[in-house]
Parts: structure tokens; C-alpha cells; sequence
């Protein structure tokens, strides 16, 4: 366990290459307890949301062509934050040992007389090849490896480089950060005794949803990344272990490799939703827009324990939500009411995910409807439904009136209580905001009807005057009609609706839809 002293102390740790499940665990235990976290362009950005609440945020990242921090400003940065008796964490691309300038980093903390850790990290030089399928060594192939820079000038690679021991010293060479001088290595690699037809990969962005691989020998590949108009940061391979890209490509072939995904469901409720869109190879971006909490109207508050002191007298409980179950339970804590209690009641609910939520809690439901829908449990209940019971429909304060009035209908007697509410989200990640105004997601998913009103009024708050121009050219994905019906009324084109009113359905409508997409 990570402790703050009363002296600063910095951790220089490794981010990995991009998939942000490629840190370690002690590299995620820094971010956790740090009050600092100085990061650059190559961590992953969605690392921060592990961030403990007020954790100061310092972006020093650098491009091509801008440094937005020197790295002796950098060097100085930690040691200043440290001082003042913060835990610092530098979260650099990659390995920081490996050209990441942490030697510099730690010299100066050191100087200073300042305690400092050094946390290794998946380098890109095996991890972005591997995601493009490419071991970098193999039985067969390459029994060795040499990771190079490739950075520098020409003048500077040739004081680095001993060009004539390096071309052939190993079976694969791994080159990092030299796709402006693709061809000045090609040309020295030639010089000194590769061969022209040596197959060479070059791959982008890799293990992120940008991830994209060229691949050539050393005679066409400075052509064909003209031609591509191939942009760093890249990893650059040489050596006949490219050739195993062909059988071992896995990270492409999943079926949502290269999409990003919005998610705006509340964030306790988006991670199941979020690892499946991983597990398929997208990438998700959390933004939240709605957040549900205990309800607050004193008048709601009153009849809701009126209604639990009563739970003797109900025939059934019929659970709608994961949400109305488990603020149902939280209810039932404060007020110290016993779910024995509810001895008379059958217990019903919408959706398999719902029933799961009662059986966590020791409850199995008498029925799910075939079709996950509040207005179809009725249909399901049909037989066992007798005028005159008393029904408890514990719900948020949002939720349909069809329901209710279906059961008034047939002569039962609901009694609504609202167990939790649902409001607009407070925070927002902005540099998921970011990618929505360059246009960077392809889907959006929309849980509920309020997914999709909050999402609109969450983006005129964020100063987009127009937000239905924003969204247009990227696909829906409502979970169910009742959801859909609201997105178009918005304006929305919906382009995904699952069988299914279910989160699995809706990951698998999304994935026949990106499949098809880039079949064409």
C-alpha cells in the first residue's frame, strides 16, 4: 500500500504502449495515491479516471513539431512538486527506462535528496508488435532482439548507431520514433549487409483503437510510407519475423477493432458495458450523463416509508431496474426493515440483469418476461395476476407510467415508490468532449431515454449551440424501442437496435454493424 509522507516522493512509472489494461499493478497503485500526476501524449488518458478525487492534473506531453514542456522544465517540475510534500507520479509512454529519459528524471530527484521509485512498464517495442501480430522473436526466426532509436538526426543516429554491428547483430530489429527517417535506416541497413527484400513493418499508434500497420521490405517501405502518408509515433520492425503478421494478426480481426465507443450511462452502472466493448477490441469512452442517487423530495421520501412499513400487505414486488433493486435494499437498511417481511409477496422482474441483482441478494424471481420490457411483464403474469393485490413497484423517479396504469387496468392496486432519482451528471471528461468535437467516435450507446435527453442538454451546456450536427454521421445505439423512440423524437438517426432489450444484444448489434461497415 502506497503511503503519502510528510516528505514529497516521486514515482516514475511506466504507462505501457496505450491499451490502458497493459500497466501493471503497481504502476495503477501510484496513479491511485499520487496528489500530482504529470503525464505525456503516449499514457493513456483514460488512466486518470483512477485518479483519486482533486488529484492535480500537469499535461507535458510532446509532438513532433511542439514541446509543450521542455524536459529540463519537466525535471525541475518534480523535483519543485515534491518539495512541497506531494506524491508525485510521472506516468511516461512505454517503459521509462527505455528512451524515456528517466535516467534524467531521477538524476535530479537524486541531486535533491528526494525519494523516488522507478516502475517498469510494458514497453512498445514487444507489446506494439504483438498487437499487430508480430513476436519479435520466434524458434524459427529470430533469436534475438536489439531496440534502437531511431529519433535523432542523421549526423546524431551516426554517432549512436554503430551501423556495422547493429545491422546484423540480431535476428529482429525494433527501431522507436523514426518514421521521418524511415529512409536514411533503410538505406544504412542496406549499406551494411541487410538485404534489400528484408520484410519491415511499421505500426502506429499500436495497441490504441488508431492502431494501424503498413508493411513492406527494405527496398519499398520509405515509398510506401510516402504513400501512406504514415504519421508518427510508430514502432518500426525489421527482420523475417514480419512475415508471421500474416498467421498471427489477433488485435485486427476482432470486431470492433478501430472503433470508439461513447458510453453514457451512469459511471457505477458503465463498466460491465465498457469491459465488453474492450474485450471486442474497441475502445470506450465513459461520459457519463446521468448520475442516480437517493431520492431527495421530502414528500417521496415520506410515502416511500409508509409504503416499506407496510410490506406485509403486498402480493408482489416487480423490480424493473438493477438500480430500483439495489437502492430498494439500501431503503430497506436505513430504515431497518427485514425482507421477511414481504412473506406474501412473488417477486417479478425486467430483464435477466435484474434478476441477477435480487439473486445477489438471496432472491429468485417467479417470472422474466421473453421480451426485456417493462409493458411486457404483465403479458408474462397474465395467469397469476388476481384483482385486489396490492403490488410494490420500487423505481426512480423517471420512470414509464405504463406499467402502473396496465396494472390499475387489469384491477390490482400499485404502489409506486421512488427509491432513487436520476439527475444530469456533474462532471464531464473533457478530453472525451475532445473527441467528439473532432469527431473521433463512431458509436454512441444510449441505455435509456434519459441517456439521450441528458446527452443533448450536456452538450449545450458544454457550449455546442447545434449538438444534433455534432452527432451526425455517427451510429446510434438505442438498447430497446422505448429508448429509440425517445432518440428520434430528439432528431437522432438510429441506426443499432438490438432483438433484445439487454446489454449483450446491444454489443452484438454493434458488432455486426462495424463488421459490415468494414466488409464494405
Amino acid at each position: 500500500m502506497l503511503k503519502q509522507k510528510s516528505k514529497g516522493k516521486v514515482y516514475l512509472v511506466g504507462a505501457g504502449p496505450g491499451d490502458p489494461k497493459l500497466i501493471t499493478v503497481r504502476g495503477m497503485e501510484c496513479i491511485q495515491a499520487c496528489d500530482v500526476i504529470v503525464y505525456d501524449r503516449l499514457a493513456s488518458p483514460r488512466l486518470l479516471k483512477y485518479l483519486k478525487p482533486g488529484t492535480e492534473k500537469i499535461y507535458v506531453g510532446k509532438l513532433p513539431d511542439r514541446h509543450t514542456m521542455k524536459q529540463e522544465d519537466i525535471n525541475q517540475l518534480l523535483v519543485d512538486l515534491s518539495l512541497e510534500g506531494k506524491v508525485v507520479t510521472r506516468l511516461k509512454g512505454g517503459d521509462p527506462t527505455i528512451f524515456g529519459r528517466v535516467g534524467e528524471e531521477a538524476e535530479l530527484l537524486y541531486k535533491n535528496g528526494i525519494e523516488f521509485d522507478i516502475v517498469p512498464g510494458i514497453t512498445s517495442a514487444i507489446a506494439v508488435p504483438a498487437y499487430a501480430g508480430i513476436p519479435v522473436t520466434h524458434r524459427d526466426l529470430a533469436s534475438s532482439l536489439s531496440i534502437i532509436t531511431g529519433h535523432e538526426s542523421p549526423d546524431k543516429l551516426d554517432q549512436s548507431i554503430h551501423w556495422e554491428k547493429v545491422t546484423n547483430a540480431t535476428g529482429t530489429l525494433v527501431f522507436l520514433m523514426g518514421v521521418a527517417k524511415i529512409g536514411y535506416i533503410t538505406e544504412q541497413l542496406m549499406k551494411h549487409g541487410k538485404p534489400p527484400e528484408t520484410p519491415v513493418a511499421l505500426i502506429r499508434w499500436g495497441t490504441r483503437v488508431e492502431q494501424r500497420t503498413i508493411t513492406g521490405t527494405l527496398e519499398t517501405i520509405e515509398a510506401i510510407v510516402k504513400a501512406a502518408d504514415f504519421q508518427p509515433p510508430a514502432v518500426i520492425v525489421v527482420g523475417e519475423v514480419v512475415r508471421q503478421r500474416e498467421k498471427l494478426m489477433w488485435y485486427e480481426h476482432k470486431p470492433l477493432f478501430g472503433t470508439r465507443v461513447l458510453v453514457t450511462r451512469a459511471r457505477a452502472q458503465s463498466s460491465d458495458l465498457a469491459d465488453r466493448i474492450e474485450e471486442l477490441g474497441g475502445e470506450p469512452c465513459e461520459f457519463p450523463v446521468i448520475e442516480t442517487r437517493e431520492s431527495t423530495d421530502p414528500a417521496a421520501i415520506s410515502h416511500l416509508e409508509a409504503a416499506l412499513q407496510d410490506a406485509g400487505q403486498y402480493e408482489w414486488l416487480m423490480f424493473t431496474s438493477v438500480n430500483g433493486v439495489e437502492y430498494f435494499f439500501t431503503w430497506l437498511k436505513k430504515y431497518r426493515i427485514d425482507i421477511r417481511q414481504f412473506h406474501r409477496a412473488r417477486i417479478a422482474a425486467v430483464g435477466p440483469r435484474t434478476a441477477e441483482a435480487l439473486e445477489k441478494h438471496g432472491l429468485f424471481v417467479d417470472t422474466v418476461p421473453v421480451k426485456f420490457q417493462a409493458d411486457e411483464l404483465l403479458g408474462s403474469l397474465s395467469a397469476s395476476l388476481i384483482p385486489g393485490q396490492r403490488v410494490l413497484l420500487p423505481r426512480g423517479d423517471l420512470a414509464r407510467e405504463v406499467l402502473p396504469r396496465e396494472l390499475n387496468e387489469k384491477g390490482l392496486i400499485p404502489v409506486e415508490i421512488d427509491v432513487y432519482e436520476t439527475v444530469i451528471a456533474a462532471d464531464q471528461d473533457e478530453q472525451t468532449f475532445e473527441l467528439l468535437k473532432k469527431r473521433k467516435i463512431d458509436v454512441i450507446t444510449f441505455a435509456s431515454s434519459s441517456t439521450v435527453t441528458n446527452l443533448l442538454e450536456v452538450l449545450r451546456r458544454m457550449g455546442i449551440e447545434q449538438p444534433l450536427e455534432l452527432l451526425e454521421g455517427v451510429d446510434i445505439a438505442c438498447i430497446g424501442p422505448v429508448t429509440a423512440k425517445t432518440a428520434k423524437e430528439c432528431g437522432l438517426e438510429v441506426t443499432i437496435q438490438p432483438k433484445e432489450a439487454t446489454i449483450d444484444s446491444l454489443i452484438d448489434s454493434i458488432s455486426e454493424t462495424r463488421l459490415a461497415k468494414r466488409s464494405l
